[in-house]
């Protein structure tokens, strides 16, 4: 991905840098040939050249792009899961997940990380968006998922005769475990994701207290992985599956939604971040019916919306780090809807703007492994900036709205905008 050229000056705005400090007021944001070279407050701003591009942030918000930690580029907005299983041809979900990339960057997130690709696409799909072929976040690709036999992601029965190879890799065993990872590694992945658990949503009896990997298994797949460089992730709702993905050395947990105070230990004492993807569980509970989704299916959203949430608390408050990813892509949680995910966990878990921009900016960008590069406004950085008319510190509703978004940067390169850029 090209970086812009030239002197870029941002103005008129507050600044929220994405460390979780109070606002700057009257701030400026100077970026030289895509880097932030100076963030902070007006009068401090270095001078710049007369011929350097303007933006007036209108009284609004200077923040970082957000970062969406659980992203599924090739889900499509289905109505169960079983619809992600061989519904379209390979060609035509490509141009879906290009159309998802797209709308994810014009919601303002500069950066993603893939929680699972059907086809392997996402590898193919952030070569396109690095080489300035599509527009979309910069992407972290993780490929097909990986879960063990008669899990959450194996629900074809075997009288039907089709495998899962275009949306998982089906395991049974160690030894399968690690020869999945190694097909993994040719598809040139920088994630595995996993199913340790099953989950209320399950097309069949693997609900969200099952375990859908073995304890050997996992520990297979992240010797592996690690060994090849690649980092490890989980879908984990059951608590002995948060356990089993800490022990076997995960390196991110997916939800963490039944945590108790072992396994709160087991994350902290590794610094482990979790991405609980919550305003997924709440629309599953709030829309549910409209998609005629079985009442035990929104039960268990139910059970899983509350204690996950209480386990988002925790792990903050223990000083452990979240990660803002909703899980999009179903008929009830679509794309585009990305940012309120943000507005949940301020309205119904009871996070601060402050933190939850945080999560949203910093800790994605320590999730992506990028945070020297990524994830505030500080000199050196990457410019992904997001300008924003209005107070995203009173209210962080406001970045559901992308009326409302003065310019999307990424790299120094306006990507999108409502208000014209003008030279001085």
């Amino acid at each position: 991905m090209k970086l812009a050229p030239g002197t870029t000056v941002i103005t008129n705005g507050q600044l929220l840098d994405g460390n979780g400090g109070p606002p700057v007021p009257d701030a400026a944001v100077v970026v030289r040939d895509g880097r932030v070279a100076y963030a902070g407050p007006a009068r401090g701003a270095p001078a710049v050249e007369p011929a350097a591009r303007r933006i007036d942030a209108a009284g609004g918000t200077i923040m970082p792009g957000l970062v969406e930690a659980h992203f599924h580029p090739t889900y499509f907005n289905v109505a169960a899961l079983e619809d992600l299983d061989i519904k379209y041809p390979v060609e035509y979900v490509t141009l879906l997940a290009a159309a998802n990339a797209k709308l994810a960057l014009e919601c303002g997130y500069t950066s993603a990380r893939s929680g699972g690709s059907l086809f392997n696409i996402d590898v193919w799909l952030k070569k396109a968006i690095e080489s300035d072929i599509c527009p979309g976040p910069r992407l972290a690709a993780s490929g097909r998922e990986i879960c063990g036999v008669g899990g959450l992601m194996d629900w074809n029965p075997d009288y039907r005769k089709i495998g899962m190879e275009g949306l998982v890799l089906l395991v049974n065993g160690p030894d399968e475990a690690r020869a999945a990872v190694r097909k993994l590694v040719k598809d040139g992945v920088e994630w595995v994701k996993t199913y340790p658990t099953g989950d209320a949503a399950a097309p069949d009896t693997n609900d969200h207290h099952t375990l859908c990997m073995t304890f050997e298994e996992m520990h297979a797949v992240v010797a592996t992985a690690h060994n090849h460089g690649l980092k490890v992730t989980g879908h984990c709702r059951a608590t002995a599956g948060i356990k089993n993905a800490l022990r076997a050395g995960y390196d991110a947990i997916e939800h963490g939604t039944f945590m108790d105070a072992e396994a709160l230990d087991l994350l902290l004492s590794r610094d482990v971040p979790c991405v609980p993807a919550l305003y997924f569980e709440w629309a599953s509970v709030e829309r549910g019916p409209e998609f005629k989704l079985p009442p035990r299916v929104i039960d268990g959203h139910k059970e899983t919306l509350e204690a996950g949430a209480e386990s988002a608390r925790m792990i903050l408050k223990a000083g452990g780090r979240l990660g803002m990813g909703g899980d999009y892509g179903f008929a009830w949680n679509p794309h585009g809807d990305y940012a309120r995910e943000l507005t949940f966990f301020v309205k119904y878990v009871g996070l601060s703007p402050l933190e939850v921009v945080r999560c949203a900016t910093r800790t994605g960008a320590e999730i992506l492994g990028r945070a020297h590069d990524l994830g505030t406004l500080e000199p050196g950085k990457l410019a992904d900036v997001l300008v924003v008319d209005g107070d995203v510190a009173a209210d962080v509703a406001l970045l559901e709205d992308r009326s409302r978004f003065v310019a999307v940067m990424q790299g120094g390169a306006v990507k999108a905008e409502r208000l014209a850029v003008v030279p001085s």
